[in-house]
């Protein structure tokens, strides 16, 4: 579920990431460094290609900046949002009729064929040859950069913060000569997360884990380590299972679920129409979880990944955590 992101309008890029020989828009030619490419753009990007890769990242940050319109094909649905209208905006979005290959993304003859000038992919998994997609070098062959979003270079995102949020809004506020709407999100973001993190700082820090509604009935797909942790941190909690795999993600046993003493539960839902269901289910089989005896959990779906509304999962996640601090508003 989690691999956890145009010829006629773009420009085919030089050697050594200079700019070419195509007249300049105002603001650019711009410059970036990537997975250790240089990307260089002479004007904002026109047709883009958004990858799947099982995240919404990328495509709800083009949507805060109010980027939709420069979208020709999105392949990111999560089917549920906690900003309003933003799963609808998703859904509005041209898909450009993929089908996706065995990979679960955009097979390479069908990329080329959209005539991309930006690719977005929310890791370098969706630029490997061996998955079916187009490499950078198709991708440069028909005048498009690829960007990889923050953390995704090397495919583990086990060391994502909401820093990486804020980096890939940036990025792309300067790709599309947008940074100001970047920098008014970014700061209105710290903003609410600082205030929110004031109110429980000091506070006992209960055990959290994070678990997605829909993977059945094992224990083979908990938050570990990553964006998911931080948000915890800064809602003034912390991961049970974070010492249970290096990766993102922890395979547990049933036992050793058992036996932590859960606080508190983290649904992540994913097109599930009853998420609330899972909590219910675990409460049922765990119920020594201090969770299950207070009946506490929150449902969340985009918020706690990558993007532009961490500040609502930490509000959100510390209501929950907190309610006491939460009394007077």
């Amino acid at each position: 579920m989690l691999c956890l992101a145009t010829a006629a309008c773009g420009s085919s890029p030089s050697p050594a990431g200079k700019p070419s020989a195509e007249t300049s828009g105002p603001g650019y030619p711009v410059t970036l460094t990537n997975c250790g490419q240089t990307l260089t753009f002479t004007k904002a990007p026109r047709r883009v290609v958004v990858m799947n890769g099982a995240s919404v990242a990328e495509v709800s940050s083009l949507l805060a900046l109010g980027l939709g319109d420069r979208v020709v094909a999105n392949t990111q649905s999560y089917g549920r949002s906690e900003v309003k209208g933003r799963a609808d905006a998703i859904k509005a979005l041209p898909t450009g009729n993929i089908k996706l290959n065995e990979a679960s993304d955009v097979p390479r003859e069908t990329m080329l064929g959209l005539r991309p000038d930006l690719v977005l992919t929310p890791t370098s998994y969706g630029l490997d040859a061996k998955n079916g997609v187009a490499t950078r070098k198709d991708l440069a062959s028909v005048g498009a950069n690829a960007y990889v979003s923050p953390q995704g270079c090397d495919q583990d995102t086990s060391h994502a913060t909401i820093a990486d949020s804020y980096t890939l809004l940036r990025d792309l506020g300067k790709i599309f000569h947008v940074g100001d709407r970047a920098e008014k999100i970014i700061a209105a973001s710290r903003q609410a997360i600082d205030a929110t993190s004031a109110k429980v700082r000091g506070k006992r820090v209960p055990r959290v884990m994070v678990g997605f509604s829909n993977t059945g009935d094992d224990f083979s797909y908990i938050a570990a380590n990553g964006i998911f942790n931080d948000i915890l941190a800064k809602a003034g909690g912390s991961n049970a299972f974070a010492s249970a795999s290096k990766g993102p993600f922890a395979n547990i046993s049933k036992e050793k679920v058992a036996s932590e003493p859960v606080d508190a539960l983290v649904v992540i839902s994913y097109k599930d129409p009853d998420p609330a269901a899972y909590a219910r289910k675990l409460f049922k089989e765990f119920p020594q979880w201090p969770a299950a005896k207070n009946n506490r959990f929150v449902v969340l779906s985009d918020s706690i990944y990558e993007g532009p509304s961490n500040d609502v999962a930490v509000d959100r996640i510390a209501r929950m955590l907190h309610p006491e601090a939460f009394t007077n508003g």
